[in-house]
């Protein structure tokens, strides 16, 4: 996913910056408002950045001019909205180029596009819905890392496609072989991605239920009836185990 430092024109990495920065100033936003509202949640919020950026620091070859690796986004989407993933997938991000020479400077606003942006939206959405369905937090938790994922290199096959169109097939010829390539290594990356993060979110559940229903994850229960969501029961007895 990590677009390589001067591999787009420049035409190309200038627009995806400029698409990137609505997103970015509303996570910033977002993010200062949550740790003044609620200071208690900073730990968990450096957890899941430093979680960002331990699994998507974990590359493999794959298309020219880029990789293949986890992204991490999944899980902070889900504990904190995507907003909030929009900054700290971008620092991630930004040390990466600096430090491990992971994507680069002119290519960062690709990069926070596709992985800062679109994957935790995408992650966060699917993981909505599934609850909304009445989904086991579990197996909710699971395609949302999954889909955060590789919603992140479908956006990034676009990007490569849009700026190295195919000669004879033009962009849909260059988005098939884009795609492609990245499947053979992210798909199995997606779905360990989605293990990981279950197990993740398992312990967080054993060691940090209040904060967890303060954020929206867990349902809180209501006096005399239970909980307020009938997969919520389900859930605790099945992340005690």
């Amino acid at each position: 996913m990590h677009i390589a430092e001067g591999f787009l024109p420049p035409a190309h990495a200038a627009a995806w910056g400029v698409a990137s920065a609505p997103f970015l100033v509303h996570g910033a936003r977002s993010l200062v408002r949550d740790v003044r509202e609620h200071p208690e949640s900073t730990l968990l919020l450096g957890a899941s950045g430093a979680f960002t950026f331990v699994l998507s620091a974990l590359k493999l070859p794959s298309v020219t001019g880029s990789c293949s690796h986890p992204t991490g986004t999944g899980l902070g989407a889900i504990l904190f909205r995507p907003p909030v993933m929009a900054v700290l997938g971008t620092i991630t991000l930004l040390f990466q180029a600096l430090l491990l020479a992971h994507g680069g400077l002119t290519t960062l606003g690709a990069n926070v596009f596709s992985m800062a942006v679109v994957g935790p939206w995408a992650g966060y959405g699917v993981y909505r819905l599934l609850r909304r369905c009445d989904v086991p937090l579990m197996v909710a938790v699971f395609f949302g890392a999954f889909v955060a994922d590789l919603s992140t290199y479908c956006v990034t096959s676009v990007q490569l496609a849009l700026a190295f169109p195919d000669p004879g097939s033009g962009f849909l010829g260059a988005l098939g072989k884009f795609g492609s390539v990245f499947a053979v290594t992210q798909i199995p990356l997606a779905v360990s991605e989605g293990l990981l993060t279950v197990l993740v979110m398992r312990m967080l559940v054993q060691s940090g239920k209040a904060e967890l229903t303060r954020l929206g994850v867990l349902v809180a229960s209501v006096a005399g009836r239970g909980t307020a969501n009938p997969a919520e029961a389900a859930d605790s007895a099945e992340a005690a185990r």
